[in-house]
C-alpha cells in the first residue's frame, strides 16, 4: 500500500504543474516530481525536439524542485508514447480521421504510465496541473465525480473523460478550485522561477510545430496530393492530402466558387475531399466508439446531457443511445457542423463530467 501523505506530481516546466507541486507541499504532502521524456522525432545531428519536454522545459521543472525542497525524477516514455500516442495519430491521419493525441497521453501515458510509476514510488496519489475537480456522489452512494474546472475558459474535464473509479481514487487535481489569472498571481507571490513562461499550444512531439510536415515524413500516403470535388464528383481543384483538412473547413481550400465552400467529408478510398455549402454541412446525430463513462457503470437507457464534440467546442443539448457495449449513438437538438471522425465527444451532467467516446 502507498503512503496517502506521498504524492507524484506530474511536472512539465510550465506553471500550472509546479503551483500545483508548491499547493501540495504547503498542504504538508510528501511532494515527488516526476517529469517524463516522451519520444520527439529525430532531426538533423541526431537531435530531437520535443515542445513538452525541451532542455529548457527539464530545466524549468528542475528548478522549480529546488526551489520547492522536492526530489525531482526525469523518466523515460519514449517507447510506450510512440507506441500509443504517436503510431495511432499517424495512422488516424492515414485513414482520413482527425485525432486529439492528447486524449491517448492521458488514457495511456499520465494516467497509465505515469500513475503507475507513481504507486511503484510509494506514492498515495498522482497530482497533475490540470483544470478540473473531483468531487463525490450523492450521499451513500460512494462514487467519485470528475467535475469542471471553475474555470470555464480553461476547464480540462473535456481531455479527462477516459478516468474512471480506480483511477480517480488515485488523483488530486489542485488547481480546479482556481482561475488561471490566480494561478499566475500565486505562482508571481511564491516566486517560482516559471510565472510568466507562455504556455504551448503546439503539439509537443512534432519538431517545429508543424503537424503537416511531420505527416509528410512519417506518412507520406496522408500527405498524397488528390481531387477535390463536389457532392456530383465534379472536379474542383486539387488538394494537397487529405491530412491537412478537417471537417467544416472553408478557408485554405484554393478554388473558386459563387458561393462558399466547406468540406463535407473525406474519401480516403479515392484520396478525394468532397466539398460543398454551409447548407449540406450540418448533421444530428453520430456514432461513437470506445466510451467509457466516469461511473464504470454501462448505461441500461438512454441518457439526456449536454455534449462537447471538441474541446473548445459548446456544449449542446443530446440524447446518449447505448448500443452495443463500448458504442452509443448521439442524437442533438440541433444540426451540428464540424462533427469530425477521430474528435472525442464528451457526455455532461451540469458540471459532471459522465464520460465520452471516439467519433467514429
Amino acid at each position: 500500500m502507498g503512503s496517502a501523505e506521498r504524492v507524484v506530481v506530474g511536472m512539465s516546466g510550465g506553471v500550472d504543474s509546479s503551483v500545483a507541486a508548491a499547493l501540495l507541499v504547503e498542504q504538508g504532502y510528501e511532494v515527488v516530481g516526476v517529469m517524463l521524456r516522451l519520444w520527439a522525432e529525430p532531426q538533423e545531428e541526431e537531435l530531437t525536439s520535443n515542445l513538452c519536454c525541451t532542455p529548457e522545459a527539464v530545466d524549468s521543472a528542475r528548478d522549480v524542485a529546488v526551489a520547492l525542497g522536492i526530489p525531482f525524477y526525469l523518466v523515460n516514455a519514449e517507447g510506450p508514447f510512440r507506441k500509443h500516442v504517436v503510431e495511432p495519430f499517424i495512422a488516424a491521419y492515414g485513414g482520413g480521421r482527425t485525432p486529439n493525441p492528447c486524449l491517448a497521453c492521458n488514457r495511456h501515458i499520465r494516467f497509465g504510465y505515469l500513475l503507475r510509476y507513481a504507486q511503484g514510488l510509494g506514492a498515495g496519489y498522482l497530482a497533475t496541473g490540470h483544470y478540473a475537480r473531483i468531487g463525490q456522489g450523492a450521499v451513500g452512494d460512494g462514487a467519485l465525480r470528475l467535475l469542471r474546472g471553475v474555470d470555464a475558459a480553461k476547464d480540462q474535464s473535456y481531455v479527462l473523460y477516459m478516468l474512471g473509479q480506480d483511477a480517480l481514487s488515485h488523483l488530486l487535481f489542485p488547481l480546479g478550485n482556481h482561475t488561471k489569472p490566480k494561478v499566475r498571481q500565486m505562482a508571481r507571490s511564491r516566486r517560482l522561477p516559471v510565472a510568466d513562461r507562455e504556455e504551448s499550444q503546439d503539439l509537443c512531439f512534432v519538431g517545429g510545430g508543424d503537424y503537416r510536415e511531420f505527416l509528410r515524413r512519417q506518412a507520406p500516403e496522408a500527405a498524397s496530393p488528390g481531387p477535390i470535388v463536389d457532392q456530383t464528383g465534379r472536379l474542383l481543384g486539387w488538394h494537397q492530402g487529405l491530412a491537412f483538412h478537417t471537417i467544416g473547413q472553408r478557408k485554405g481550400l484554393g478554388i473558386a466558387a459563387s458561393e462558399p465552400l466547406y468540406v463535407l467529408r473525406m474519401d480516403v478510398r479515392h484520396n478525394s475531399l468532397v466539398v460543398g455549402p454551409a447548407s449540406a454541412l450540418g448533421r444530428a446525430e453520430l456514432t461513437a466508439g470506445s466510451v467509457s463513462f466516469i461511473s464504470d457503470e454501462w448505461p441500461s437507457e438512454h441518457l439526456v446531457v449536454t455534449a462537447r464534440i471538441r474541446y473548445r467546442a459548446d456544449s449542446v443539448p443530446a440524447v446518449v443511445w447505448p448500443l452495443g457495449y463500448g458504442r452509443v449513438r448521439v442524437v442533438f437538438d440541433r444540426l451540428l457542423r464540424d462533427i469530425t471522425a477521430g474528435q472525442a465527444v464528451v457526455f455532461y451532467d451540469g458540471d459532471t463530467c459522465l464520460g465520452g467516446g471516439i467519433i467514429e
